[in-house]
Order: C-alpha cells, then sequence, then structure tokens
C-alpha cells in the first residue's frame, strides 16, 4: 500500500510539473472551463440577488394583512372602516399615539428604463405618515421625506438607478397626474427601493379609489404575536382578510421567477459543460500521447497501472480548478453588485436588485468545475493506463 502512494504520488508530481510545458493544449481545458464557470455563477447570480432583494424586504416581526383571497398586492382591496378594525387587533405594537399599522395603497406607473429607454411599469405606494415607523429600515439617503397632503414623492435608490426622470427635483407626469420628487430612500438593499412613495390620501384622489387600500402593514409586539394577531383578525364577523407573515409572503413572490431562472442557469451550465468537457478530453489525450514513451518507461521499470491513472485524473482536475478558480473570480469582478431590475410576474411590476456573487455560488461554480475535469480526465487516463509498454518505447 504504501508503495502504490509513493508511486503514485511521483507520477502526479511529475504530470503536475509538466503542465507549464503545455500550456497551449492545457489553456484550452482551462478557458473552456473558465467559461462555463462565469456564465454558470452569472447566471445564478441573478436568481440570488433577485431572492436577496426580495426576502431582505421582509422582517418577522411585521405581518401583512389583505383581503381573503388575494395572492397579492395588486389583487387585494380593504376599506377604510376595514382598516380601522384591523388598528384594534390584539398583538400590535403601539406608541404613545396610535397602532403602527400602515394602511398601503399601491398601483403601477409608467416609466422608462435607463438602459433601453422602453416603458416599465414601475410600483407606486400610497403611505402614511406612521409608515417609516413601521418599515423602521427605510432611511433617507439624499433629499428629505415627503411633505403629506402634496404631490411630492420620494423614489427607493433602485428606482432612481434604473429608471428615467427620478432625479430630486424632477416632476414625475402619470396621466393627468404630476408628481414632484423630493428625496430618495434606502431599504437595506430590499424590494421596496424599487418603488415610488406618496401620500396614500392624495394617491386615493389621483387614482379615485375613494377610502380604499391594498394592504395593512403591521408591526407585531413580537414575531411570536403573529399568531394572537392572525387569529383575532380571521375570526372577525367585520372582516374577510388573511394574514401573512411578511418574510413568508417575499419569500412565496420570490420562488416562481428564482426557480425560473436557476433552472435557465442549470441548463446554459449543463450545455456548456458538454464542451468545456470534451476540450478536456482533447488535451488530456493530447498530453497522454505526448508522454506515452514516458508512462510506458515509468510502467516498465514497475510504477502501477492505478497510479498513472490517478495521476492523470489529478492532472485534470487540476485543470479543472484552475479554470474554474479563474472563472469565479472573473464572474465577481463583473457580475457581483452590477444593478438591474426585471418583471416580476406574480405583481406584474419591475423589481430592481443587484446581481449577488455569494461564497456559496463560488463554491458551486468550483466544484462544477472540478467535475468537467474529472470527466474529462476519466478516458484518457484509461488510455493512459493501457498503453502498450513495448509499442510505447519503440515510439521516436
Amino acid at each position: 500500500m504504501l508503495n502504490w502512494i509513493s508511486q503514485t504520488v511521483a507520477v502526479t508530481a511529475l504530470n503536475l510539473r509538466t503542465i507549464p510545458q503545455r500550456l497551449a493544449s492545457s489553456g484550452v481545458a482551462i478557458v473552456g472551463i473558465a467559461g462555463v464557470v462565469v456564465v454558470f455563477v452569472s447566471v445564478l447570480s441573478i436568481a440570488s440577488g433577485f431572492t436577496a432583494a426580495m426576502t431582505d424586504a421582509g422582517s418577522p416581526s411585521r405581518a401583512l394583512v389583505m383581503r381573503s383571497g388575494a395572492d397579492s398586492e395588486m389583487t387585494s382591496g380593504l376599506s377604510g372602516p376595514e382598516v380601522e378594525v384591523i388598528r384594534q387587533a390584539p398583538g400590535l405594537r403601539r406608541d404613545e399615539r396610535a397602532a403602527l399599522a400602515s394602511s398601503e395603497l399601491y398601483v403601477i406607473i409608467d416609466l422608462p428604463k435607463r438602459s433601453t429607454g422602453t416603458s416599465a411599469n414601475v410600483p407606486m405606494r400610497g403611505i402614511e405618515p406612521v409608515t417609516l415607523a413601521v418599515r423602521d429600515e427605510v432611511s433617507m439617503v439624499e433629499g428629505r421625506m415627503l411633505e403629506f397632503g402634496t404631490n411630492e414623492v420620494v423614489v427607493g435608490r433602485g428606482a432612481q438607478a434604473n429608471f428615467s426622470g427620478l432625479a430630486v427635483g424632477r416632476e414625475i407626469r402619470s396621466g393627468q397626474n404630476s408628481w414632484q420628487v423630493v428625496g430618495v430612500f434606502e431599504a437595506d438593499g430590499g424590494v421596496a427601493e424599487t418603488e415610488v412613495w406618496s401620500d396614500a390620501r392624495v394617491l386615493q384622489g389621483a387614482y379615485r379609489r375613494g377610502n380604499s387600500y391594498q394592504l395593512v402593514l403591521a408591526r407585531l409586539d413580537s414575531s411570536d404575536s403573529l399568531t394572537t394577531f392572525r387569529d383575532w383578525l380571521t375570526s372577525n364577523p367585520q372582516l374577510n382578510v388573511q394574514v401573512q407573515r411578511e418574510t413568508e409572503y417575499y419569500a412565496d413572490k420570490s420562488r416562481a421567477l428564482g426557480g425560473l431562472i436557476q433552472g435557465v442557469g442549470f441548463g446554459i451550465a449543463a450545455l456548456m459543460g458538454i464542451g468545456a468537457v470534451f476540450g478536456a478530453i482533447l488535451t488530456m489525450y493530447t498530453a497522454v500521447s505526448t508522454r506515452s514513451r514516458e508512462i510506458a518507461t515509468l510502467r516498465a521499470l514497475g510504477f502501477n497501472a492505478t497510479s498513472v491513472v490517478v495521476s492523470v485524473l489529478v492532472e485534470s482536475l487540476a485543470l479543472g480548478a484552475i479554470g474554474g478558480a479563474i472563472g469565479g473570480v472573473l464572474a465577481y469582478l463583473a457580475f457581483n453588485g452590477y444593478q438591474t431590475s426585471t418583471m416580476n410576474f406574480q405583481t406584474f411590476s419591475q423589481v430592481a436588485f443587484a446581481f449577488k456573487v455569494t461564497p456559496a455560488l463560488l463554491i458551486l461554480g468550483l466544484v462544477y468545475a472540478l467535475l468537467m475535469g474529472l470527466i474529462g480526465g476519466l478516458f484518457p487516463a484509461i488510455r493512459a493506463a493501457r498503453l502498450p509498454i513495448p509499442a510505447a518505447l519503440r515510439e521516436l
């Protein structure tokens, strides 16, 4: 056993030391694998960034109250009297003045994308003065907060980066309505940064919604207060509502699109991986062919065939690791933090987010690169072990 290990280590070390002498052929495999890893990691970083933007928007200590049967804010509806009943529920956090429950209106406006100039559905949310106490992650980073009772609006940083006409001091026109941009806010990178916020009462009048809202966002006494809050509301005969923890709501809304993007990413990587594997096979076959006399000499000196197999596989894995590392670094430098937006088909509105190349994605890309290297080196390794020693020694 010790003899086999020493033989394997010796042959493997020899193979690895000669890689620079075969840089041209080895580079084909490295570049192919690196290219696959770049595409693989970059596509999955879209899903990672989108999911992070959605889940970061939620807090376990907040709950959404919508009409029973509604699958999103767009299809929900609550009257003013219903909202007042909701504010009386136990389990709600209260300050000195009132319950921390924000009654919100949700509409869609058309704004041009910065990148293409095409029209995009941008969410516009009507809020109340209590909203900033409920959404405590929100902070103003430019300008000031809107003055309630006016046509002033504040915009999320993601919306300002992705859509035209949202600079402080500019005016947004939507149909017959105009809105003055007075500030820009952040929300810890969450989906709220895609939105435009206005006074809910003013927005009701502009869109002829009367005394109605889409939802109530409630801050709970604690994350454990959800059951008390939900049971009181769902059993109240004055209401016909459903209650969901905010984190669960956004996780559900990100699942469909996130899964679709991941499926596309794995599909593209699989197709490109086939090409990279063939490149690795050709590279390793070339390496075995050019070193056939060397391999035959080692076999004639008593080196075990399995040692030769392992050495070729390790060399192929090394090429895969180099390609995977290069691809991961390139994907991180090129795509991590890249700002974009996409349509969330469950709410029919844009979501701005940043590509997110996580350590988990980099590890996944490296594992995929090693897998391609392993498959690419398998058949050449078997061929190397089966080389006829006399014939190989006679090669010039």
